[in-house]
């Protein structure tokens, strides 16, 4: 696996991927941060288009990722975020509009949880997702990162 570091407007978000794929983009800090295993390689030069497209993104210039990545997780997992990668930039939708769209309208509080295993945020924009009654709920990044997130989004 190899890995680099992406200085970003809400800290240090470390990258790793291999076979030409991005696996992990971990927060600095929350739930959803990662630290580099003994055998990863750091390699700066592998992440170059998505290190671009992630300047692009912060800049609201990109509003799509078009570069190969990898959803990990159970069958159920990748189904909820496939769909969630799907949210367009600048909207939100609700757990439960998720457990609507893959036909389990029942598995809100599941939803919920696949996407707290989601190893590429802000690539499979989880932070798009919010609570029925439009409260910001959880998110591996912290709430403050969510927000600004949102409100990047909605300049």
């Amino acid at each position: 696996m190899q890995y680099c570091y992406f200085d970003s407007p809400i800290g240090n978000l470390l990258l790793a991927g291999c076979n030409n794929r991005l696996r992990i983009l971990g927060f600095p800090k929350g739930s959803l941060s990662y630290e580099p295993q003994q055998d990863w390689q750091y390699n700066s030069q592998y992440f170059t288009g998505w290190i671009t497209q992630l300047n692009e993104y912060f800049a609201g210039k990109r509003q799509i990722f078009d570069l190969p990545y990898e959803v990990k997780g159970t069958e159920f997992q990748k189904r909820v975020l496939n769909c969630v990668a799907k949210v367009p930039y600048a909207t939100t939708s609700t757990y439960g509009d998720i457990a609507k769209e893959i036909n389990q309208p029942k598995a809100a509080r599941a939803v919920g949880m696949a996407n707290a295993k989601n190893s590429l945020p802000i690539i499979i924009p989880c932070h798009r997702i919010i609570g029925k009654n439009g409260n910001m709920t959880g998110f591996g990044g912290g709430i403050e990162v969510k927000q600004f997130l949102l409100q990047l989004e909605s300049r």
